[in-house]
């Protein structure tokens, strides 16, 4: 048996544990991440959480108090801080992590709010399970660097989203 090339840690929420085993997750954030990232080992984690959750985190990391999908947490690219007054976290990209000895760093974190998932499945007629593919490779490509506030950037991030979703939802 050859070893898995990525660790992944998924957390999924008890409440949505009857919706969205964490496996499936596993094996979408899998396959994206043997698409973008075929020969690098990679870690990173998965949270499947809920409106709550996903609000107070981008109230607190971002200044935005309201509910979002997705929200990716890089330890190569910090995101935008959009609120009044200073950013509570002085993280930089000089910062460094300090990790157990022979702890590979991962590449971050993503934690998707999955009652937010449900709605714009539904809105998009969608499955819930498309959507948190979509939203999956939307936030894994965050990790990577990738970001669509500009045209350009956005033109980049929307055809990597859709090889990334190809992988994916390839076998169901």
């Amino acid at each position: 048996m050859t070893p898995t090339l990525h660790n992944i840690h998924i957390h999924v929420f008890d409440t949505y544990k009857s919706d969205i085993p964490s496996q499936k997750v596993r094996t979408l954030t899998r396959r994206a991440l043997a698409e973008i990232l075929p020969q690098s080992p990679t870690k990173m984690s998965v949270i499947i959480a809920d409106d709550e959750t996903v609000r107070e985190l981008n109230k607190y990391h971002r200044g935005l108090d309201k509910t979002t999908d997705v929200l990716s947490f890089s330890f190569q690219h910090q995101g935008d801080y959009y609120g009044d007054g200073p950013k509570p976290s002085q993280w930089t990209q000089d910062t460094e992590f300090v990790l157990p000895p022979g702890e590979a760093e991962g590449i971050g974190e993503i934690v998707i709010s999955y009652p937010q998932t449900v709605r714009q499945a539904k809105a998009q007629n969608k499955t819930p399970y498309d959507e948190l593919a979509f939203l999956l490779a939307h936030g894994i490509l965050h990790l990577l660097g990738h970001d669509h506030e500009q045209a350009q950037e956005r033109t980049v991030m929307e055809a990597e989203q859709a090889r990334l979703l190809t992988a994916m939802l390839r076998i169901r």
